[in-house]
This record gives C-alpha cells, sequence and structure tokens, in this order.
C-alpha cells in the first residue's frame, strides 16, 4: 500500500504513535487509508451540507474495511465574490486547491480518495489533483439545488437591472432576493459547478446521478456511500484516473458539455485537466466536436428546465445513451464503476423528451459553444451559442470600451448602453484582471434591462454559467499580453459571427499598425500577495489559465 511508506516497519513506530493520538487503533492504522477531501465550510450554500456527504462517504469505505481520514481545502463562492475585487480569487483559487490537496496527500500516504466537491473552481481543482496525483479516486458532488417556480440565482442578478430599468419595484425585488435560492446545492441551473459535476460523469470519474441528484434528496446521501464503498473496489483493481481520463474520455466530456449546453468554464477547466493528464487538447478542437454534436437540451440560463428536471428525464446517463445511440462517444472507455463507458449507459434511457431531446430532433444540430478566431481573437475565444437569441448570431455593433469591470458597470446602471453597443471590457483576463473575473454582473444588467437581443458583449475576462445573450470571453491574447483588444476605441465596428466563427475589429491594417506604434495601454496594475504572484505565472485563457 501507498500508506506503507507512513505507518510500516519498526522505525515508523514515532509515525503510528501519532495517529494513534488521534484515536487510531492499530486494526485501523493497518487498513487501506482513504482520504476524504471535502470542501465544506459555512459561507458556499453549495458546501455547507458537506460534511453530511463526507459522513456518508466514510461510511461506505469503512463497510468495506477502509480507514477514511477527512481534511479540508478552500471553496469561494462565485457568486458571493462577483462584482467586486473578490472575483479576482475565484479562477486563481482553482490551482490553490490542486496544490493544497497535493500537499496534504503526499506528506500523509494516503492508498486512495474520495473527492468531495460542489461548486465551480473546487470541482476543477480537485480533478486536477486527481490527475496529478494517480491514486485509485473517485468523485461525489454535494448536487445541485432545487429551483423555485423554475427561477433561480440569475432572477435575482437580473431583477437588480430589472429594478434599475423600472421594469421591477423594490418589493418585488425584495421577494425575488427571499427565494431565489431555496436551500444548500450548487446553483440550479446548468452553470459552471453543475456543468462540471456533470462532466465528471463524462470523464468516467464519478457514479451515474453526481451531476444531478438534488443536494437535498436521500439519493445524494445514498450516492455518496457508493463511491465510499466503490473506491476500496478501485484500490482493490489498481484503477488509476489515469487510466480513466484519456484523449477519448475529454472527447466524451466535450461531446456531452457540447449535448447539454454547459457553462463556457467548462473549456477553462478541461484544457487545464488535459495539461495534468499530459494529454494535448487543442482549443478549437471544440468547433469540430460542436459541428457533430446536436443540442439537446435547453437548461437555465439557455431555457426554463433546470438540475431536477434533468435528473427525472434521465440525467447525463439518458444524454449519453442518445449520443451513444448517434456513434457520437468513445464507448469503450473506463469509469469508476469498473464498467466501460457503453456497459454503463446500456440501460440507461430518456424519460421525458421535452428536457432530453431525441437525438434525430434537437434544439440544435450543433452544440452548446462555439470558439471564435479573427483579428481580435487569433489564438481564440468561447461563445456559449445555445444560450444567444437567434437574431443575435451574427451581429456588428460599435464599440462602447471599458478598462475594467467597475466602469462598464456603472455606465450600464446608468443608462449608457444603446442597441447597437458592443460592450467591451478589458484588462480583466487571467494576467491583467489578474484571475479572470467572470462578469455576470454587467451580462445580467444588460439582460435584466431588456437589451440582451439588441446588445453584445466581449471581453478578455470570463462569464457565469448563469450568463446569457451574445457574450464572448476568454479572448486571447488578452489586453494584457497586448492583444488588439487593448487597441479598441469607443465607435469602432465589432463583427460577432458566431456561425462563421468569427470575432473581428472592422478596421484596416494600416489604422491597427499606427494605433500599435502608439503604444496606448493601461499601465499594468499593482499587486501585492497571492494575486502578484498569480498575475506573473498564470498562462492565458487559450491554454487553460493554467501556472506554468
Amino acid at each position: 500500500m501507498n500508506s506503507d511508506k507512513m505507518k510500516s516497519g519498526l522505525e515508523k513506530t514515532p509515525q503510528r504513535a501519532l495517529l494513534k493520538a488521534d484515536g487510531y487503533t492499530g486494526e485501523q492504522i493497518a487498513s487501506p487509508l482513504i482520504g476524504i477531501v471535502n470542501s465544506f465550510n459555512e459561507i458556499v450554500p453549495g458546501h455547507i451540507h458537506l460534511n453530511a456527504i463526507a459522513r456518508a462517504a466514510k461510511d461506505g469505505v469503512l463497510s468495506r474495511g477502509g480507514t477514511p481520514m477527512e481534511f479540508n481545502t478552500i471553496a469561494i463562492c462565485d457568486g458571493l465574490a462577483m462584482g467586486h475585487e473578490g472575483m479576482k480569487y475565484s479562477l486563481a483559487s482553482r490551482e490553490l486547491i490542486a496544490d493544497t490537496i497535493e500537499c496534504m496527500v503526499k506528506a500523509h500516504c494516503f492508498d486512495g480518495l474520495v473527492f468531495i466537491p460542489n461548486c465551480d473552481k473546487i470541482v476543477p481543482g480537485m480533478l486536477m489533483a486527481a490527475l496529478r496525483l494517480n491514486l485509485p479516486c473517485i468523485f461525489v458532488s454535494g448536487g445541485p439545488m432545487l429551483a423555485w417556480h423554475k427561477k433561480d440565482i440569475n432572477y435575482a442578478y437580473e431583477g437588480v437591472g430589472a429594478y434599475k430599468a423600472g421594469q421591477m419595484d423594490e418589493e418585488a425585488l425584495s421577494a425575488c432576493e427571499d427565494m431565489a435560492c431555496p436551500g444548500w446545492g450548487s446553483c440550479a441551473g446548468m452553470f459552471t459547478a453543475n456543468s462540471m459535476n456533470c462532466l465528471c460523469e463524462a470523464l468516467g470519474l464519478a457514479l451515474p446521478g453526481n451531476g444531478t441528484i438534488p443536494a437535498v434528496y436521500a439519493a445524494r446521501l445514498r450516492l455518496a456511500k457508493q463511491a465510499g464503498a466503490q473506491v476500496m473496489e478501485l484500490l482493490r483493481q489498481d484503477i488509476r484516473p489515469r487510466q480513466i481520463v484519456t484523449e477519448a474520455a475529454i472527447e466524451n466530456a466535450l461531446t456531452v458539455d457540447m449535448a447539454l449546453g454547459c457553462s463556457t468554464n467548462s473549456v477553462l477547466h478541461l484544457m487545464a485537466i488535459a495539461h495534468e493528464a499530459d494529454l494535448k487538447l487543442d482549443l478549437h478542437i471544440i468547433n469540430q466536436i460542436s459541428g457533430k454534436t446536436p443540442n439537446l437540451c435547453r437548461l437555465a440560463p439557455a431555457g426554463d428546465d433546470h438540475m431536477e428536471e434533468l435528473n427525472g428525464a434521465g440525467g447525463v446517463y439518458g444524454v449519453m445513451h442518445e449520443l451513444a445511440e448517434a456513434g457520437l462517444l468513445h464507448t469503450d472507455t473506463q469509469t469508476v464503476s469498473g464498467k466501460t463507458l457503453g456497459e454503463a449507459i446500456a440501460k440507461a434511457k430518456v424519460t421525458d423528451p421535452a428536457v432530453i431531446r431525441p437525438i434525430d430532433d434537437p434544439y440544435s444540430p450543433t452544440g452548446g459553444l462555439a470558439v471564435l478566431s479573427g483579428n481580435l481573437a487569433p489564438d481564440g475565444a468561447v461563445v456559449k451559442q445555445s444560450a444567444v437569441a437567434p437574431e443575435m448570431l451574427r451581429y456588428t455593433g460599435k464599440a462602447r470600451v471599458f478598462d475594467s469591470e467597475e466602469e462598464a458597470i456603472q455606465v450600464i446602471f446608468a443608462g449608457g448602453i444603446r442597441p447597437g453597443d458592443v460592450v467591451v471590457i478589458r484588462y480583466e483576463g487571467p494576467a491583467g484582471g489578474p484571475g479572470m473575473r467572470e462578469m455576470l454582473s454587467p451580462t445580467s444588467a444588460i439582460a435584466g434591462m431588456g437589451l440582451d437581443k439588441d446588445v453584445a458583449l466581449i471581453t478578455d475576462g470570463r462569464f457565469s454559467g448563469c450568463t446569457r445573450g451574445a457574450c464572448v470571453g476568454h479572448i486571447s491574447p488578452e489586453a494584457a499580453a497586448g492583444g488588439l483588444l487593448a487597441y479598441v476605441r469607443d465607435g469602432d465596428l465589432i463583427e460577432i459571427d458566431i456561425p462563421s466563427h468569427r470575432l473581428q475589429l472592422l478596421l484596416d491594417e494600416k489604422e491597427i499598425s499606427a494605433r500599435k506604434a502608439a503604444g496606448v495601454t493601461r499601465p499594468p496594475r499593482r499587486l501585492t500577495g497571492y494575486l502578484k504572484r498569480y498575475a506573473r505565472m498564470v498562462s492565458s485563457a487559450d491554454k487553460g489559465a493554467i501556472i506554468e
């Protein structure tokens, strides 16, 4: 056992003495040591109940003769961090999560791991750690929040814009505040947290239901017990994550992503996960996969359905069964169930074709995401095309340029954005922000004011999974790295052509060269602490914003 390095032999008497100080018996110490990697805290609604999930997972480990040992890592709530300096730390925390887990696991020589994430950066941070450490492991999330009469947290965000536009009074906004999040769990739509928890199933690292069983259902606790028991079987068979997360599994995840209409953030995270697995993943493969994968689900923010409806309709396995029937998945990949993906989904079925459309009657013949290129984004940009109104798929508008999210939101709330504008928010990329903040406040304000079919937004930052509308993010190279985005001026015409995968500043090369020669860009921000180190080391968005 890996833990023998820490606990076996006469020389390890001091280490066993320390473990006995924790209350572990000799028999427990001699058993396989299973790390229960928990991200519980009393701040984040997706994580406040994770101690119950951990208890259930530990029960599963105990039932198969293992010794569970729980430890924690950090978890930031993107919603609470939204719209202020705190959001700079959200994406940056992904690397810290992976690093802290690595430190704990390497120092304490665990034999296997049960990962308990739930929200945005915690899932990919744990996935990165799993592949880096390559010990037998399994994922079980805390599950999604229930929706409130088809409403979710986005209703609260867009409610602010509606109030500012005079379309909602203060009493209605207050009622929205009380009801938008009815209980614990990750936010109820196909936002980033639920996207990544669903993709854990597609990658093969989680049991069926991981992404969709609501947090408050007893089935969630049963799933955690099953996961705890199953990690012992993975340990017995010596099945490790790098045997499961192969190039084919990554392609499966991208295919499921397109069918579900997942968050644009999943692109960043899959790039980073592939990097940890020593796999090559080119950003532009997304258009290849999207071009042949039909969009089968329109979950919030793209539609009215939420995770509870997807769960009742057949879940991620139901979606994968439809995709496999059309030959769109690699069904020979391995899963933590011990079965191949094809075997695991063989008995899955869709029970509500209104939620999961048949493969021959999709919402769209192409997938939920698209990568755009052009002089504004020679290394790529990402848009959630399934959440864009049809009339905005091809759009040319006048630039309204802002050098930060705060500048933009102030003008939007003041009614300074008009139909025909393209809001440009720059210097919010991985290094320039730093931290690549989510632009949910400005995008929600635009939608809440009823402008989402008349105004586009582009940025070197990123978007929440809640975002809807013609919103293009991850522009690479970012403004701080000298990308053309840094030289856009108010009034410039910008062309967004999603079907043709094009993002273009409509200026001739002579004018572009003259602007670059003038070299007028924003001075770097003065940074301290972790963000200073992060900005110095982080890669561009097209590489997954990884630390190099």
